[in-house]
């Protein structure tokens, strides 16, 4: 088992942000000592960004706690540090979910993560959960895939891939399926429990490749024990992507048209003008079709998967299909008025599952809200009308419609290749790559870019909740 680094060393910049002069990684005993791969946290943000001194005390206070919790600072909470008020009620919520008294044994919790990100094809959050696993007193033989593990942890399988993929197609009958009286059935709360779990680490999956979060040094592909390349410390990739010359003007002038609109759709609201319920109706079926359009390139390369990923997923050609396609018979929108998370989900949860649900909606709340009034070079902006057409846009893909949201906001502040990584994140975040990244608001703060997928994150979990909770409802009247 490795020892735990000092406090001290796991949360200073200067011992992370550091890069040794290549060599050979043979000591002079013989002994090969490992390398880590990737150059920081992430693969996609300069490590400069991620690892600033004079951090805030908040960020450096959650970082401490969460070395003392769990022995590491991992690179996940390193990213999210960018946001220190989010980052401490996600940590809370996690805990909790994982560490805290509940109705499913510790062990079966991080096999049901291991579930969930295997369907995502996400290695960092499978291994990471199967060490875990492990320390809990989870039996070693499950780890050799799904077949090996408990028929009623097997029999969540359906479930999981459809909150992965297609949460609409989740009906009373499911849940039926899981909770009839049996040996291997399941109760309310153990299911409940459950749920959040599988949503949780579906949309962390989302975020870990959002952000290209490298593996953790002690992790499978987070090392090597060859010398590292000439060139490996002279540059991140991060930090190639400078925009410059003519591309740095048009990425300005790309803010200030984002500044533009967002101004006459403020001052529009203040001028109330009526839009009628039929045209509303209409511009969400709009976006919901032009939402087709928007996809990753077809010349991404497509990835086999490992085996330690692979052996936990049955079925793996079951993906994200658009809500709506041409020629076939869509489900009826789910319309948010009819059940929503503050009136339906949020007390159902709290219910049958004590506490979480307060943390869960104080988590929707915090990151739905955060802002600090900068955009890109400007301050003192309003960014509220950015922040909800995202969070709206990620529903309308997974085809839930706010009877009161005018759709036509969203194809004036979200610019195609946004709308682009957007859906690639929130629906196939294993197909992302850099370039998506790089290529939306290209003038804004890396800082920035997080924010978007920690609005991503959330909003994908409480779309999926929200068809699993409304399920749950019809199944118990």
């Amino acid at each position: 088992m490795l020892q735990r680094a000092s406090p001290c060393a796991a949360l200073s910049p200067a011992s992370l942000d550091s890069c040794p002069a290549p060599r050979d990684t043979t000591t002079d005993r013989g002994i090969k000592t490992p390398r880590q791969l990737g150059r920081g946290p992430s693969s996609f943000l300069p490590v400069e960004e991620i690892l600033q001194e004079g951090a805030e005390n908040a960020q450096r206070r959650i970082f401490i706690e969460a070395f003392v919790s769990t022995g590491r600072v991992d690179n996940i909470t390193m990213v999210m540090g960018l946001h220190p008020k989010y980052l401490s009620s996600f940590w809370r919520t996690q805990y909790l979910l994982l560490c805290m008294d509940g109705p499913l044994p510790h062990h079966k919790r991080h096999y049901i993560a291991i579930m969930a990100a295997a369907r995502h094809q996400c290695s960092y959050l499978v291994g990471l959960h199967m060490g875990e696993f492990l320390q809990a007193g989870g039996d070693p033989e499950w780890l050799q895939g799904l077949h090996c593990a408990p028929q009623k942890l097997r029999n969540l399988n359906e479930i999981n891939k459809i909150l992965a993929h297609r949460p609409w197609l989740i009906t009373k009958e499911h849940i039926e399926a899981l909770l009839k009286t049996g040996e291997n059935s399941w109760s309310l709360a153990e299911l409940i429990q459950a749920l959040v779990l599988l949503t949780h680490y579906h949309s962390l999956a989302s975020f870990v490749f959002g952000c290209g979060i490298n593996p953790e040094i002690d992790h499978e592909g987070g090392h090597a024990f060859q010398p590292p390349s000439p060139r490996s410390c002279d540059s991140s990739p991060a930090s190639e992507e400078g925009v410059s010359g003519s591309g740095g003007r048009d990425a300005m002038q790309e803010v200030e048209v984002l500044m533009e609109r967002m101004k006459l759709l403020q001052e529009c609201q203040l001028e109330e003008d009526e839009v009628t319920q039929e045209e509303m109706e209409t511009r969400f079926e709009l976006e919901k079709t032009e939402s087709l359009l928007v996809a990753p390139s077809v010349d991404i390369v497509e990835h086999s998967l490992p085996h330690n990923v692979l052996c936990f997923v049955e079925d793996p050609g079951f993906g994200y299909k658009d809500f709506t396609r041409r020629g076939e018979q869509a489900p009826p929108t789910f319309r948010a008025q009819d059940y929503t998370w503050e009136d339906h989900g949020y007390s159902l949860i709290n219910r049958l599952y004590p506490d979480v649900g307060q943390l869960l909606d104080e988590k929707f709340q915090v990151v739905y809200n955060l802002t600090y009034h900068t955009m890109a070079m400007h301050r003192g902006v309003d960014t509220s009308t950015l922040r909800r057409a995202i969070w709206n846009y990620v529903h309308c893909v997974f085809g839930i419609r706010y009877d009161d949201y005018d759709y036509g906001e969203v194809n004036q502040l979200l610019e195609r290749s946004l709308k682009v990584y957007i859906k690639t994140v929130a629906c196939y975040p294993e197909k992302t790559t850099r370039r998506m990244y790089t290529h939306f608001w290209r003038h804004f703060k890396h800082s920035e870019k997080v924010h978007v997928n920690l609005l991503l994150l959330e909003a994908r979990m409480q779309a999926a909740l929200l068809y699993a909770l409304r399920a749950i409802t019809r199944y118990m009247t």
